[in-house]
C-alpha cells in the first residue's frame, strides 16, 4: 500500500475511534441503535452508488 491510501485509512480510524464512543452513548436502546444504524447505511450506499456512477 502506497501512503496515499494508509493517510487516508488512518485519518479514517481516528475519526471513528472519536465518534463511536458518543454514537454508543446516544445510541444505548437496541431499537434507537438499529434505527440509526439503518439510516446511516442508507446514506453511505447511497454515497458509493454515486460516486460509483460519477467515476
Amino acid at each position: 500500500m502506497n501512503w496515499d491510501q494508509i493517510v487516508p485509512a488512518i485519518s479514517l480510524i481516528a475519526v471513528l475511534i472519536l465518534v463511536l464512543p458518543a454514537f454508543f452513548r446516544t445510541n444505548s436502546k437496541l431499537k434507537q441503535f438499529l434505527k440509526n444504524l439503518s439510516i446511516w447505511a442508507i446514506i453511505v450506499i447511497i454515497v458509493m452508488i454515486v460516486l460509483y456512477l460519477i467515476f
